[in-house]
């Protein structure tokens, strides 16, 4: 069963220039052929940004997984990693309070 972990948030709007430095450093993290010992659960992942209509500064980000425990996996390992303390902090202060949600999906067939 195919599961998605989907994230949506908004940018604060004076902080569009930090996120695009943030996410610099977050590619650099997540280069899955790097570390392939944290990503062997992660089938793909997707960043989405708000074009027409909704929130300005709006993203989704998909995380897809085999199964809802390969997404545990993955996420206990994340919460272990170095991403908590160093870029996660700087991502919660781009972030407009409140605007951030996760949600798990499972592929209906």
């Amino acid at each position: 069963m195919t599961v998605f972990l989907v994230e949506t948030y908004v940018i604060k709007p004076e902080k569009q220039t930090e996120f695009m430095a943030y996410k610099k450093k977050w590619e650099k993290f997540f280069v899955f052929k790097e570390r392939p010992e944290l990503f062997k659960e992660v089938k793909s992942h997707r960043l989405l940004a708000q074009l027409l209509g909704g929130n300005y500064g709006g993203y989704v980000e998909m995380w897809e997984f085999e199964s809802l425990a390969d997404c545990e996996k993955f996420f206990s390992k994340i919460m272990k990693s170095d991403y908590v303390t160093k870029l996660y902090p700087e991502f919660t202060s781009l972030v407009v309070p409140a605007s951030w949600s996760m949600n798990t999906w499972n592929l209906v067939t």
